[in-house]
């Protein structure tokens, strides 16, 4: 099951919930995808 949960706050690229388990990062509110966040980490 994909269910799109919302935009990544940094690049806008679609953030999708996967059979239960959320692919991306929620931070201060605001989502970020996997990419996004480990970009951010250096």
């Amino acid at each position: 099951m994909e269910e799109l949960v919302g935009n990544c706050h940094r690049c806008g690229c679609e953030i999708y919930c996967l059979d239960g388990f959320f692919e991306g990062l929620q931070k201060d509110d605001e989502l970020y995808c996997n990419a996004c966040e480990e970009e951010a980490e250096k």
